[in-house]
């Protein structure tokens, strides 16, 4: 069994870790550097973690387990205005990065007012692209019950967190957290923090019925198999964006043009099977600089196996 986790200090040494991850059979799902500062997400053995423990503690950091690594969540806000985007959609996101996820921002183009508040196809396939989604809305019962159009068709898991509790809508979300209406200050009292907390496990509870739904099926090859396939690939290399391998539960967002790469990357081999042939390879809605790979589980490869008749 793998084990996944979040090393925190320094650069100072850290070519050592790299180098212990790679001797035990680990992999480096995400890497951060800011300024001389480093944060990593590792998948290592169970039965390593003692090791890896001690070397961070002795290059002077710290590790931490991270139960949304591999995971990218979009916050949404009916707006980017000031009205509708209060700083717990910040300390939420945050929170989450703080558990080993990747967190979006959004906002939605026609988000405001009760009665003109609005989502376009475009803006739900954007959303419905990311592992689960946080929906925000703010104080008001009646508001937050008429805006429900806006997050009733997302398909991906949803998380509602608002002020008062709604009437009616059950089915809109898979998860509620009440009380955190809009505020213009940071979250910064224990009750507050206590509700960060409430917030992030339920998103945690959200995606572990997606897990147990993958289990049932399991994909044909681990996303961290396929980053580290295409960490050797010079484009995105020498890509510059922040992150340009973002892992998801079933596959993974990739920051290159699709159009310019997608047949070499189809072409890629893993398990003597081209990458083409087990993933489903399409352009993101956001725009058509990155490119999404899904994976698909074993049942799928071997029914597209029995048509092609090998």
């Amino acid at each position: 069994m793998f084990e996944v986790m979040m090393y925190d200090g320094g650069i100072y040494r850290s070519e050592e870790l790299f180098e212990m991850i790679e001797d035990i059979g680990g992999a480096v799902l995400q890497k951060n550097r800011s300024s001389q500062m480093l944060s990593v997400t590792m998948s290592v053995p169970e039965g390593d973690r003692k090791a890896i423990e001690a070397l961070c503690k002795d290059i002077g950091g710290e590790v931490k387990s991270v139960p949304l690594a591999g995971t990218e969540i979009a916050i949404v806000g009916p707006t980017l205005g000031r009205h509708h985007m209060p700083h717990p959609i910040c300390d939420i996101a945050e929170n989450l990065r703080r558990r080993g996820s990747i967190t979006v921002v959004m906002g939605l183009a026609r988000g405001r007012g009760k009665k003109t508040a609005q989502i376009n196809l475009e803006e739900k396939m954007i959303i419905d692209e990311y592992d689960a989604a946080v929906f925000m809305l703010g104080n008001f019962k009646n508001c937050v019950e008429a805006k429900t159009e806006l997050f009733r068709d997302i398909d991906a898991p949803l998380v509602l967190v608002c002020g008062p509790v709604p009437e009616g809508i059950d089915d809109a979300y898979d998860a509620i957290v009440s009380g955190v209406g809009r505020k213009m200050e940071r979250m910064r009292t224990a009750p507050e923090r206590a509700k960060l907390d409430e917030i992030a496990d339920a998103v945690e509870r959200t995606l572990s019925e997606k897990r147990k739904i993958l289990e049932e099926d399991p994909l044909f090859v681990h996303p961290a198999e396929i980053k580290q396939l295409l960490e050797d690939y010079e484009p995105v290399n020498m890509c510059l964006r922040p992150g340009p391998i973002v892992m998801h539960l079933d596959g993974l967002r990739v920051k290159i043009g699709y159009e310019e790469h997608r047949r070499h990357v189809e072409d890629m081999a893993v398990y003597g099977r081209r990458l083409g042939e087990i993933c489903t390879i399409s352009p993101s809605k956001i725009n058509d600089s990155s490119m999404l790979i899904r994976i698909k589980t074993r049942s799928e490869v071997e029914h597209d196996d029995r048509r092609a008749g090998r």
